[in-house]
């Protein structure tokens, strides 16, 4: 930057400064959204992905992954409670129609026999419609759902089981899997380590802490040196 005739200031130095501090803020806001996640039940940590000449594209050298680690299997007991002991997603349908992905099994039974989760998403099935039960269980733990997803409601005139459908489980990329990993009476809490990830946060929060001051420093300077000019 020409601020004079023949004195030069540069001032990519301050440029970087701000965008290193706009950069470690939004990571540390990824760090934010997982150490929130940590009690949510299916959540999957987020990992900063960070390119090259960041110091140049600031925020825009940011993008992140999602960990597909399992996290942590509690046994809850509850007949519709669903955990995935491996990598995979159940398919869920929203009101408007869009399908989502989600490691979330807390479902219920409404009066129509829908299966859904807490948040009324119609879950699929293998075939990728609706689970829909065709009979109603006297009590919940008639439901009997298999390791491959094969769900059951228990006859006792019958005295076995009445098949309702199987449950459908698909790859990140919506590619259906061969599930045979499926847990009754079990829930994934989220797969975020919170030591880990104040340990990592705190790194960052270094890094912005010094440039910050080296921002300062910058504009300090950049301030003495047009004082200067004005008192000549």
């Amino acid at each position: 930057m020409k601020l004079a005739a023949g004195i030069n200031f540069d001032a990519s130095g301050i440029a970087q400064s701000i965008n290193a501090m706009q950069l470690e803020m939004d990571i540390m806001g990824i760090f934010s959204e997982n150490v929130v996640g940590f009690d949510k039940v299916g959540y999957q940590k987020k990992e900063a992905v960070i390119s090259s000449f960041a110091e140049f594209l600031g925020p825009d050298a940011l993008s992140h992954c999602v960990d597909e680690q399992v996290g942590r299997l509690l046994m809850t007991q509850r007949p519709l409670d669903i955990a995935l002991s491996e990598k995979g997603y159940f398919q869920v349908l929203n009101k408007d129609g869009t399908l989502e992905l989600t490691r979330d099994g807390r479902f219920k039974l409404n009066k129509d026999g829908e299966l859904l989760t807490q948040q009324d998403q119609k879950v699929l099935s293998i075939t990728g419609l609706p689970i829909v039960f065709n009979k109603l269980p006297e009590k919940l733990d008639d439901i009997k759902i298999g390791l491959d997803g094969k769900i059951g409601v228990f006859d006792s005139e019958k005295r076995g089981l009445i098949p309702q459908g199987t449950l459908g489980v698909v790859n990140s990329d919506r590619s259906l899997l061969s599930a045979n990993f499926i847990r009754q009476g079990y829930l994934e809490h989220s797969n975020v380590q919170l030591e880990r990830e104040y340990i990592e946060m705190s790194n960052y929060t270094r890094n912005f802490e010094a440039n910050r001051q080296m921002f300062k420093m910058q504009n300090e300077n950049l301030s003495n040196v047009i004082q200067t000019l004005g008192r000549v």
